[in-house]
């Protein structure tokens, strides 16, 4: 009666209860703070350098900015690619290392690599290149909208630069926030080339003038005998009117004004770029959420502080919510948690089905719960998140769990009714079959070794399911070792003092009709044996047939109600035809009964002015008729017919 490692447990059962109490308390702690993604997080270290030279070529920042910047970083270890695009005023380069690489790590790689290229950069340059850690595979959690009909567009930008885009990015959770279609006010000055030419003077000239015309600088202090006052005097030049009376320099004995050679507008620093918003011009947000951070949360921290956000910016701009990608992924978690639920739920009857007795029911069924929210504190200590994958892993994990429990207390049911108490049948059924679950378990998560051991991208992606699995069949075989032993010697009966019910005696004569049935099917299938050969084979073949036929991917299409789009025009398109384009796709896109909202894009920062991007956010699942594919698929011939632009559609 040693009854092997889980004697100490059927001893002890207070100290057993309370151990498997800690267990279910740390589970309930730690599932609500396991971050929600869709899938597995997956950090590629992708850094993007941004370099602007305002007014270069595009030749310009290839050959003078962009191919210094690929000499140093060329000399990184550890690089799988890199590529570079240059734009006017812009060069963006793009490296992403290997899967292994820590993305700290290549951050301070790529700094040293800016710091040695300095010295072979223009030396005009407004600002030393800049780089930040992207993740090309991420998707925008949220897109908002503002858009105005009194106040013109660079207003709109600003208050919406200054008092949503900064206060967003404060939220925990958000990695960043670009502004589509920004409009930063300034001053534009137009300068007339054949008067500027007749006075003698080069555009450098007026640059040179205006660059000194408009800086603040110190004013000083005054001091009495009392008292010292600071000057706080502003010598900025903010409207365009004053402009156009500066000095820009003297011909003649008389001062030349900005007037006399062109004028002074209020207009967009850059105004290369368009943002619209339901086909209405406004600029919109498009929020990133950081790497392992919980979606679901950080859109509703958002959403909470929103409307304190709205109400500090001018009434006239109008703020709408475009896309809320938390709806889909809310709806799928939701949806694999009911799986689960649901396979708890059919695990459970079928136990009581085959068992029936309460507390042999009740035994195995406990292992579940207990082993499911272990697995979630180990999740949370390992840094996991609730997706699909994980809680699939946990869906199937069901089956396991229940597994080891049930051969623990079959062992001790057979004990039982040889005749043996409760308790002496624990401790014989434990001690025999202890070393049987444990190789169980470890057969089974050596089955996971190859998803453990993948690597790449795939690998990434399923060693958090392989890994969810092996815990959760861990903590099943730490539970079916000690608290299954320790309830079956407390709470299940010696033979002869249980009384079987009506639905027991029905129950059993219904399985032993099922079994009757199986044994003339058997006897059959031995007496054709060959049409049942024939049978098999037909079968093996419909199977080999079907597995060959079947659409392949790596993951089933998704649909999350949200299209992104990628407008191309040819090179030398200017930025009225290219609006006019994308105006006119956006009219298509808007045309079809399925499509709630569009925003889009064209010009800005990295960004080439012949490309527009589209945000395309769908409505509802049940609210609608198709799919994303078959929209896409709709939409695309629509599309094509618009002269001179091509687009490249997907599902987020």
């Amino acid at each position: 009666m040693n009854g092997g490692i889980s004697a100490p447990f059927i001893r002890y059962p207070i100290g057993t209860s309370l151990m498997m109490a800690g267990i279910l308390f740390v589970g309930l702690v730690a599932y609500p703070l396991l971050p929600v993604a869709p899938l597995p997080q997956v950090d590629f270290p992708t850094i993007q350098i941004t370099a602007t030279l305002p007014g270069a070529s595009p030749e310009t920042m290839a050959s003078s900015v962009a191919q210094p910047l690929e000499r140093q970083f060329a000399q990184i270890p550890g690089i799988a690619q890199m590529t570079s695009t240059s734009y006017l005023g812009t060069a963006a380069v793009t490296i992403q290392f290997d899967l292994n690489r820590s993305i700290d790590g290549a951050a301070n790689d790529v700094q040293g690599a800016i710091n040695a290229a300095s010295g072979q950069l223009p030396k005009n340059l407004p600002s030393p290149p800049t780089y930040r850690k992207v993740n090309p595979a991420d998707s925008p959690v949220l897109l908002l909208s503002a858009t105005s009909d009194a106040l013109p567009l660079t207003a709109v930008s600003d208050a919406v630069d200054a008092q949503l885009a900064q206060q967003i990015s404060q939220i925990s959770g958000v990695a960043q926030v670009i502004i589509g279609g920004q409009q930063k006010p300034s001053i534009r000055v137009q300068v007339d080339p054949a008067k500027l030419v007749a006075k003698g003077l080069s555009l450098e000239d007026v640059r040179n003038q205006i660059a000194i015309t408009t800086v603040d600088s110190p004013k000083g202090n005054v001091d009495g005998d009392k008292r010292a006052y600071t000057i706080y005097a502003n010598d900025q030049l903010l409207e365009s009117k004053d402009w156009n009376d500066v000095i820009i320099a003297y011909r003649n004995g008389g001062p030349l004004r900005i007037r006399d050679i062109g004028q002074a507008v209020t207009g967009p620093e850059d105004a290369k770029q368009a943002a619209w918003a339901n086909g209405k011009r406004g600029v919109f947000l498009v929020v990133y959420k950081q790497p392992g951070a919980n979606v679901i949360e950080t859109v509703d921290k958002i959403k909470s502080l929103l409307p304190r956000l709205v109400a500090a910016i001018p009434p006239a701009i109008k703020i709408e919510l475009i896309s809320d990608r938390t709806q889909t992924i809310r709806a799928a978690v939701a949806d694999v948690q009911f799986t689960l639920l649901l396979t708890i739920a059919l695990v459970v009857m079928v136990i009581f089905i085959f068992l029936r007795s309460f507390w042999a029911t009740v035994i195995p069924t406990v292992t579940v719960p207990l082993a499911l929210l272990g697995a979630c504190a180990l999740m949370w200590v390992f840094g996991y998140t609730l997706d699909n994958l994980s809680l699939m892993a946990l869906t199937i994990a069901v089956g396991f769990v229940v597994d080891d429990a049930i051969v623990m207390l079959e062992n001790i049911t057979r004990y039982i009714e040889e005749g043996e108490r409760p308790l002496v049948a624990a401790f014989k059924g434990a001690s025999e079959i202890g070393f049987t679950i444990v190789s169980i378990s470890v057969s089974l998560v050596a089955v996971l070794i190859p998803l453990l051991l993948m690597g790449g991208i795939i690998g990434r992606l399923f060693r958090e399911f392989a890994v969810t699995l092996a815990m959760t069949i861990f903590v099943s075989m730490v539970v079916s070792l000690t608290l299954t032993p320790m309830m079956a010697s407390r709470f299940l009966r010696a033979h002869g003092e249980t009384r079987h019910g009506k639905f027991y005696q029905w129950s059993e004569r219904a399985f032993d009709g099922m079994l009757h049935a199986y044994e003339r099917g058997l006897d059959r299938a031995l007496r054709w044996k060959l049409t049942t050969l024939l049978i098999f084979f037909a079968t093996l073949g419909l199977s080999v047939y079907l597995f060959v036929v079947i659409p392949k991917g790596f993951f089933p299409q998704q649909d999350n109600g949200l299209i992104t789009a990628t407008s191309e025009a040819s090179q030398d398109i200017s930025f009225e035809a290219m609006k006019s384009r994308q105006e006119a796709l956006s009219k298509i896109v808007m045309d079809d009964p399925d499509v709630a909202t569009v925003a889009m894009a064209i010009g800005g920062t990295g960004r080439a002015g012949n490309n527009g991007n589209l945000f395309i956010t769908l409505k509802p699942r049940d609210q609608r008729t198709a799919s994303a594919q078959q929209i896409i698929t709709r939409l695309r011939p629509k599309l094509e017919k618009i002269e001179g632009a091509r687009l490249y559609m997907q599902a987020a």
